[in-house]
């Protein structure tokens, strides 16, 4: 039995993660009373009572509550970090546990694991396959848009749209500094900063990336088949990324994979113009989020 506290557990990926957790007949989730869950004393008292300490903050306290539980020495629960805080630190692992072979095992060795963001998991997913087999360099000028349900957005940007019914679309991040960047590029393999246009839609959850490419400019000039089989051969045998065959009818809507934690990558090419299109689907709150965090949980914990 391992014991596991959540710290921001009424967020919405804390709420997804307790939710999960809770279906797991080997975990024990220890919480907080309300009144007390800003108390530095008590929340570093039940760092030390569990084994693994999920970090549901914003990036300024969850830096806080690592710092917290680093000093508790060889009593320090491992820590795995919802927010943007650590995933580009040296010395957490990134918690992708499929984008590159063996990251697994690292994340169930690892002391302290960042969870990926939703949008660089289909960013990194669909891009640092193509990068290792040597189909798209690392200097390549990518550009990558994405749309994503409003709960994506936090608790302000669903009460917006739950409340008011928001804008039906709407790109924002367009000063080009999304805080995902830093993230895509180092795990995509990428030296040259990537493009990132992100948007939201009015539906609650589902999310698509995508990546155009001019075949042509690509070392080899290789064919969309070229692409699809390095997809396949980097995720074969994986239960929870999956390569599909493009879609027939030229469309592909964002909500097919919500309340799953599946995420499915796809190469649309058309052969006579030399053109393709990458496309990641994935719910944003499964393995975009509280399903990817869960995941992890379980290797960390040997589950």
């Amino acid at each position: 039995m391992a014991t596991v506290f959540i710290d921001g557990e009424s967020g919405t990926t804390g709420l997804g993660i307790r939710e999960r957790l809770g279906a797991l007949p080997q975990v024990t989730l220890k919480s907080l009373p309300s009144d007390r869950r800003r108390d530095p004393a008590a929340r570093r008292d039940i760092m030390a009572e569990v084994d693994l300490v999920v970090l549901c903050l914003p990036d300024d306290a969850a830096k806080e509550s690592a710092a917290m539980a680093a000093s508790l020495g060889a009593a320090a629960p491992k820590l795995l970090d919802a927010s943007t805080a650590h995933r580009i630190a040296p010395d957490w692992a990134y918690g992708f546990a499929e984008f590159l072979p063996g990251q697994a095992a690292k994340i169930a060795q690892a002391q302290n694991v960042a969870n990926p963001g939703c949008y660089p998991t289909g960013g990194i997913g669909l891009i640092r396959p193509l990068v290792d087999a040597g189909l798209l360099p690392a200097d390549y000028p990518i550009t990558i848009n994405a749309v994503s349900g409003y709960s994506g957005g936090g608790k302000a940007m669903i009460q917006a749209h739950d409340e008011t019914h928001g804008p039906a679309f709407e790109l924002y991040g367009l000063g080009l500094e999304h805080k995902h960047v830093p993230e895509i590029q180092q795990y995509g393999g990428l030296t040259r900063r990537p493009i990132f246009v992100p948007s939201v839609g009015h539906f609650l959850k589902g999310m698509l990336v995508s990546i155009p490419l001019h075949l042509d400019t690509l070392p080899g000039k290789p064919s969309g088949a070229d692409l699809h089989k390095a997809l396949q051969d980097r995720y074969a045998g994986s239960d929870v990324v999956r390569v599909a065959a493009p879609q027939t009818d030229g469309k592909l809507e964002p909500e097919a994979l919500n309340d799953t934690d599946v995420m499915e990558l796809r190469v649309h090419a058309n052969e006579q113009r030399r053109q393709a299109v990458l496309v990641a689907r994935l719910d944003n709150l499964g393995k975009g989020a509280s399903g990817a965090a869960v995941q992890n949980i379980r290797l960390m914990l040997g589950l």
